[in-house]
């Protein structure tokens, strides 16, 4: 495994197109149906060329071998900014980059910054991907005439770019026809003309030796103006090219940066004012752009400004290697667009600009109506979807070209600057992205898996099976997938922290399906008449539970172990069920009839309730009339005071919910409520203290940012709507029935889970509150534990095993007893557990089976790569990718094409799905990418079925893998580490490995090169 890419010789690269395209319907996991044709016959001109679109790839990873850019052509890019080329080059360059170097989880993160190859494999790559154009081009249909533009990269300094090495590359892209590439590939293509079917001769004739008729300069940071405008000079003196210059964001200022990063929640993006200060500065740019743009117009040439070069930033939470790395996506988005209407004011809209900063299918067609244009993307097309994205861009741009360029719309500009703070797609709040990665070990094979139910499911709900099921109004269909794993549909359809929307692979396109909404359509349209015909399953088994609470967690195992065919009792101390449901959450977040429904769910089942039991349980007497014993009690102590003095004036949360909701929201609070606290139960305080007469402010106290509270971005947009407050930064101090002393905090530096601490400033607030509500997280009371001499862990809980069983055999708990207060959907998952393991004990097979639903493949595909606006919650299970059943996000994100999915049709059991992933070492030059969207613990280009193309890079990597040796033979290393020559047919390597590679080496032979 190394770094070093192999670079595809033409001919391979023009064989393997056209076979795969024949064979499996795709060039480079670009599927034909995602190829782009501009059937309008629209253009946009640029240096003298037409393009059929004005989008491509901005210079870097997608734009640096000729497979990437065959690939960004077919889906639609016409405009290809090629991958900087700079006098450090090849080995040097590659040691200076630490790998991984790319990290695109949400905004980008990269650390390289010019081609990895030396400058004359770089030159060959871009002739080779050229002529590729060409004829893919006309033998698929696409095109019959050059619709494509090609523009150099250099950089980064003057003497750099005078040198042999770039000037030799500058004046090879403006004629090849002297070079040993441009003579290869004619003479492959004459001599292969029988295998096209429609690139004939006269079309060889027309390719043009011009590879590029354009360039764009890109300096350091740092760089003095007056040597940037001489590099402008020379490329159109005496290069006499076409010239963009990139601009850096620091043009902006420290301050308007800072502040719009921090208005649009990128605050934790760390940058000081080092680059603002030393790049160029505003006021020496528009005089040397003005000159520039006469000294190009006096040479009949064209100048503009690239906007902008990617953002350079601070590394403070582990996203890469290393102390600085570099932004794009959509966090640069905001900074781009201001820096495009301050240079369109500037120049009354007569400078030239190219635009690459966060485009994506959403905001393209805005961008180009500003005039500007060409629209490079680098982030959109390293998510999940990959290259296919580009073909969304260009149809949806089709339409509005419109031939030459006519200046910068200012206004256009302007609207959109001054609008993007309140864009919902650049802001991060309404669609905060974390990592989709489980802590599942990633597989050899049969690695797909849907992050939704596997890793952001408590209780694995088989959620692409419902959302399917649901988008087609089959909502009975739907609610018995729900129930095999949720014994809570109603309750959870409306107050389920829904931790699987912030596992969605839909986040990396647009925003998360809606499936809790759609669980709560399914129940709302079904679950009555499920209830009234239920059948309740006979006793199979002479054992009987008994559970002890009735909240989530206990009626969950009480149903789940009564519809297995056990007998269960449940005794509650109150006269109704589901606990801190039914008694504190107020009715405006869930309605009676709600929780009414999974009750009667699990009465109906069979489960016998007796409530108003004495809470005074002794379990050991409980065990002579029962088999097994379910502690399920909840979490009702009150939270520990934040301070000692005046702790006693303290409201406790959960008392005050449950008399707000008792009073029918009459309590009288006098006129400002402060509410202590950043979790769910403080957000339904402070909202329900808005409620109650007389109440003038609710306001949230809290020793961090809003950023950092604990509850989910809805409830604390919800609150915010109402007219709740949010006082951050104070730390409670004291509260002596009036005043609440709070000492004013700062944000520290983030801890290795990202969450920043806070650290004092030594100042002190005062602030008036009639009511201080104390809602920093509610505790467990021990005393049933210790009086029943369970024995307890050092947190003070029952210590337990990882079926949630005590010491005491057959004894459980279950719920936010088990550990704290926690999450309706986690007590659930604890009643999973143990009901689990008890129908074990009494050999009865659990049915939380998985329902295999018939997909439609070719719709799976169809989805990839398509951005949508989410849809009616009962519609958008549309949008759903099914990831359970194919995943490929690996071979997505991969820039370089290596990571692929192949077909594996052995007719055996051997595997339980036939796509599976292999890794192809000679294109990985290993920057990560694949890792970052994995949803498994591992990387893909290390943990995957790896093909070698060379022995040396076989024997230097512990990739599990082969290396063709012969016509037959390999060289293998099998799944334990171990190396062994393998021939067809032999039996020394497993099976899932030998039909691997007579999968590859048949269907797939392009993939194994021997170099």
């Amino acid at each position: 495994m190394s770094e070093r890419m192999s670079l595809i010789p033409f001919s391979n690269l023009i064989e393997w197109s056209l076979a795969e395209y024949k064979d499996r319907g795709a060039v480079f996991g670009v599927r034909k149906e995602k190829f782009y044709k501009n059937n309008s016959g629209t253009r946009v001109e640029l240096f003298g060329e037409r393009l059929a679109s004005p989008v491509g790839p901005a210079a870097g990873p997608n734009s640096q071998l000729a497979q990437n850019i065959i690939a960004s052509y077919l889906a639609g890019s016409r405009f290809v900014e090629l991958k900087t080329v700079q006098i450090m080059d090849g080995e040097e360059l590659s040691r200076c980059v630490p790998r991984p170097c790319i990290n695109a989880m949400d905004e980008c993160y990269n650390q390289e910054w010019s081609t990895e190859l030396e400058v004359p494999q770089a030159f060959n790559e871009y002739v080779k991907a050229h002529f590729a154009l060409y004829v893919l081009a006309k033998e698929f249909g696409i095109s019959d005439e050059k619709d494509f533009s090609f523009n150099m990269s250099v950089g980064y300094d003057l003497e750099g770019i005078k040198s042999k090495k770039i000037d030799t590359f500058i004046e090879g892209m403006k004629d090849a026809s002297n070079t040993p590439i441009w003579k290869e590939c004619v003479e492959y293509l004459k001599a292969n003309m029988s295998k096209f079917k429609r690139f004939n001769e006269k079309d060889l004739e027309k390719i043009t030796t011009r590879i590029s008729t354009g360039i764009t300069l890109s300096t350091l940071h740092g760089c003095p103006p007056e040597e940037i405008e001489r590099i402008a000079k020379y490329l159109l003196d005496e290069k006499k090219v076409n010239t963009f210059i990139k601009c850096n964001p620091t043009l902006l200022g420290y301050e308007f940066a800072r502040k719009l990063m921090d208005d649009m929640g990128y605050g934790y993006v760390v940058f000081d004012d080092h680059h603002f200060k030393n790049d160029l500065q505003y006021d020496d740019a528009i005089k040397m752009l003005t000159r520039l743009m006469a000294y190009a117009d006096e040479r009949n040439l064209k100048f503009g400004v690239k906007l902008t070069n990617t953002f350079p930033v601070q590394k403070k939470n582990n996203e890469l290697p290393g102390d600085e790395m570099y932004m794009s996506g959509r966090a640069l988005y905001p900074l781009t667009i201001s820096l495009a209407k301050k240079l369109a004011v500037e120049f009354k809209g007569k400078l030239r600009m190219s635009f690459s900063g966060g485009a994506d299918a959403f905001n393209i067609v805005d961008i180009f109506n500003t005039g500007i244009y060409p629209i490079t993307v680098a982030t959109t097309i390293l998510k999940p979807g990959g290259y296919e994205r580009i073909k969304q861009m260009a149809t949806e741009l089709e339409p509005h070209l419109s031939g030459k360029f006519y200046g910068v719309n200012v206004k256009n500009v302007s609207f959109l600057a001054d609008n993007v703070i309140h864009n919902k797609d650049n802001l991060k709040e309404s669609r905060p992205v974390a990592s989709r990665k489980t802590k599942s070990e990633l597989p050899l094979f049969d690695c797909y898996k849907a992050p939704c139910k596997d890793g952001g499911c408590p209780i694995n709900q088989q959620i692409p099976e419902y959302l399917s099921l649901v988008s087609k109004k089959k909502y009975k269909e739907a609610l018995n997938v729900i129930l095999t794993d949720n014994s809570s549909p109603a309750v959870l359809g409306v107050l389920c922290d829904h931790q699987c929307q912030h596992k969605c692979t839909r986040l990396d396109y647009e925003e998360s399906l809606q499936i809790r909404s759609a669980k709560r359509h399914a129940v709302v349209n079904a679950m009555d008449e499920y209830i009234a015909n239920q059948k309740q399953t006979p006793i199979i088994t002479p054992k009987k539970a008994v559970v002890i609470g009735a909240g989530p967690g206990g009626v969950s195992v009480a149903y789940f172990l009564r519809r297995n065919g056990m007998a269960v009792k449940v005794l509650e101390k109150r006269e109704q069920p589901y606990g801190i449901v039914k008694y504190v959450i107020p009715e405006f977040r869930i309605a009676d009839k709600m929780i009414e429904r999974d009750y009667n769910l699990a009465v109906s089942a069979g489960v016998e309730f007796e409530f108003g039991v004495n809470e005074n349980y002794d379990i050991q007497a409980l065990k002579k009339e029962y088999d097994f014993v379910i502690i399920a009690t909840g979490a009702w102590l009150e939270p520990k005071a934040p301070f000692k003095e005046g702790a006693d004036k303290l409201s406790n949360a959960l008392k005050f919910l449950e008399d707000a909701k008792t009073s029918d929201l009459t309590l009288k609070l006098g006129k400002r409520v402060a509410i202590l606290g950043g979790g769910s139960v403080a957000m339904d305080c402070a909202r329900s203290a808005l409620r109650c007469p007389g109440v003038e402010e609710s306001i949230i106290v809290y020793r961090r940012t809003a950023e950092f509270m604990p509850a989910e971005p809805e409830e604390k947009e919800l609150a915010l709507q109402e007219g709740v407050k949010f006082a951050e930064l104070l730390a409670p101090l004291s509260y002596d029935g009036k005043v609440l002393k709070c000492e004013v905090m700062k944000l520290g530096e983030r801890d290795s889970s990202g969450r920043r601490g806070v650290e004092s400033t030594g100042e002190i607030k005062e602030l008036e509150f009639d009511t201080v509500v104390n809602a920093t997280g509610a505790r467990v009371c021990n005393e049933l534990f210790k009086k029943n001499n369970l024995p307890l862990n050092e947190w003070g809980y029952v210590d337990i095993n990882k079926n949630n069983e005590s010491k005491i055999e057959n004894v459980y708990t279950c719920g936010d007893c088990k550990a704290g207060a926690s999450t309706i959907v986690k007590a659930i998952a604890d009643a999973k557990v143990v009901s689990k393991d008890i129908l074990k004990k009494c050999g009865l097979v659990h049915d939380f089976i998985k329902h295999n639903l018939p997909q439609d493949i070719d719709s799976m595909y169809e989805k990839k790569g398509v951005l949508q606006r989410a849809k009616t919650s009962n519609e958008d299970g549309g949008r759903c990718l099914t990831c359970d059943q194919i995943c490929e996000i690996c071979a997505d994100v991969c820039p370089n094409r290596a990571n692929v999915a192949i077909e594996v049709n052995s007719g055996t059991n051997t595997f339980s799905n036939i796509h599976q992933i292999v890794h192809i070492d000679g294109m990985c030059n290993e920057c990560g990418n694949c890792g970052v969207f994995c949803p498994h613990s591992g990387n893909p280009y290390k943990d995957k079925v790896t093909v070698f193309w060379t022995e040396e890079d076989f024997i230097d990597s512990t990739n599990k893998g082969f290396y063709r040796t012969g016509e037959d033979t390999y060289k293998v290393r099998n799944e334990d580490g171990s190396i062994v020559d393998y021939k067809l047919g032999g039996n020394n390597i497993s099976e899932a490995m030998k039909e691997m590679i007579v999968a590859v080496a048949k269907d797939y032979p392009y993939y194994i090169m021997n170099l």
